[in-house]
């Protein structure tokens, strides 16, 4: 039985990705090493990071005066360098969810933060829309697509003041207009690699302008005059990453990513709207592309764990809602293929049938 990946992150990879990898691990470039036991040092290893870097910079269209870097430590180390490096006296961030308030929560560290506006009321089922960012800002922070409760913000926001975002899980699937932001950062376990690895992309003439002293590992400016190589980095993320990156570019680019990912939420987003049993979680205007969030209809949500069962049964993996929100979460990432999501679709009608 084909097993349709609908986790949420790690999540789904290219097949042809994970097989590249899988080969390398054994015997990378014909040397006779793993990739797991190379040197990142290696004379065969630094081609690797140029060409991610150069692909990364290709599929978004990154401007001169940006950085690419490769970091580990997840977005959520991410949380407390983007403060470290950018916030002198103030800054503003949209709380949209879970991962916004963490990093809200990191930044009171180290200055005056605004929350501009915040959804929790409502259990982040919007974005808000009405707010203003105060101009004397050092920058404001979003975060693009909120995995847990299915919100994206699927276009760049006009800000008085550079823009800094979390894009962990919505990177590569729309085209973005870098120039509006100093800073974009993300885990790449949801759309570029397997965990371990954080993309950074940073504007070089930002950096270097808090008069606080900043520690090394956690000095982005340090990182980019070492090429992501200060410490050891995660070797074998970053060669998926730039297997992947490849993998876009196959397939048509970024443009083409968002084209398949409006077929695949409209796809799914149709069955939910139709089907009698479930409902979506999210304000219509703002439903993510990537992380699809829905619950049965009230009147059967005795239902919920007999259909999570009957999908499962059928292959569906990973379709269980994060406990915050209930319900189900089917998260369809660039290499999720429509295929996969229409065999959910048939089984919600499956069950729709039966009951």
């Amino acid at each position: 039985m084909k097993k349709h990946n609908f986790n949420a992150g790690p999540s789904i990879l290219p097949r042809e990705v994970i097989e590249d990898t899988a080969k390398a691990i054994l015997d990378f470039n014909g040397s006779g090493l793993s990739l797991m036991e190379i040197s990142h040092r290696a004379k065969d290893f630094q081609p690797v990071v140029d060409e991610a870097v150069a692909l990364f910079k290709e599929l978004l269209n990154i401007p001169e005066g940006y950085s690419v870097l490769f970091l580990g430590g997840g977005a959520s180390l991410e949380f407390c360098m983007v403060p470290y490096n950018f916030l002198e006296k103030k800054a503003a961030y949209l709380n949209t969810g879970v991962w916004a308030k963490k990093a809200i929560k990191e930044a009171k560290a180290f200055g005056e933060v605004v929350e501009v506006a915040s959804s929790a009321a409502e259990n982040y089922t919007y974005i808000p829309k009405d707010y203003t960012v105060p101009a004397d800002a050092d920058y404001f922070h979003i975060t693009s697509n909120n995995t847990i409760y299915g919100t994206e913000l699927k276009h760049d926001l006009e800000s008085p003041v550079p823009m800094i975002a979390d894009m962990s899980s919505d990177i590569l699937s729309r085209p973005i207009d870098i120039s509006k932001y100093i800073c974009i950062y993300g885990g790449a376990q949801k759309n570029l690699a397997p965990a371990g690895v954080t993309f950074v992309i940073v504007k070089d003439d930002a950096l270097g302008k808090v008069t606080r002293h900043i520690p090394s590992m956690l000095d982005y400016k340090i990182h980019v005059d070492g090429g992501s190589m200060f410490n050891t980095p995660p070797v074998v993320p970053i060669y998926t990453a730039m297997l992947t990156l490849r993998w876009v570019k196959e397939q048509g680019g970024v443009k083409e990513m968002e084209r398949r990912a409006i077929e695949k939420a409209d796809l799914l987003y149709g069955e939910i709207d139709r089907n009698k049993l479930f409902v979506g979680t999210a304000a219509k205007e703002d439903r993510s592309r990537m992380n699809i969030c829905f619950v049965m209809a009230p009147e059967y949500k005795e239902l919920e764990a007999d259909f999570l069962k009957f999908a499962t049964e059928r292959g569906m993996i990973g379709i269980k809602g994060h406990r915050s929100v209930g319900g189900f979460r089917a998260s369809c990432y660039n290499a999720m293929s429509k295929e996969s999501v229409q065999a959910l679709v048939d089984c919600m009608q499956e069950f729709e049938k039966l009951h």
